[in-house]
């Protein structure tokens, strides 16, 4: 049986997944200063990059929506994802 998220389900989705972007984004790219309470100075930034942004926001979207799953539903299970791809696995 499927059912319609409520506006506030979709708020929280949406929200639970861009701060899964926005943690990812700062462990890609930032060695320093990850909320930003300073101007972004290239000394933040890594000089080596550990995973890539291309797949962050997919892996992301899909453990928004397990998250969800999981607590909706009580269930048991275990999400496994790629060799460190997309942000540092």
């Amino acid at each position: 049986m499927t059912r319609c998220l409520s506006e506030q389900e979709l708020q929280q989705l949406d929200s639970w997944w861009r701060a899964a972007n926005y943690l990812a984004v700062g462990m890609i790219y930032l060695k320093e200063n990850p909320l930003l309470r300073e101007p972004l100075k290239p000394e933040h930034i890594k000089n080596r990059l550990l995973g890539h942004w291309g797949s962050s926001p997919g892996q992301s979207f899909i453990w928004t929506h397990a998250n969800r799953v999981i607590r909706e539903y009580n269930l048991n299970m275990i999400y496994l994802s790629g060799p460190g791809h997309g942000a540092p696995g």
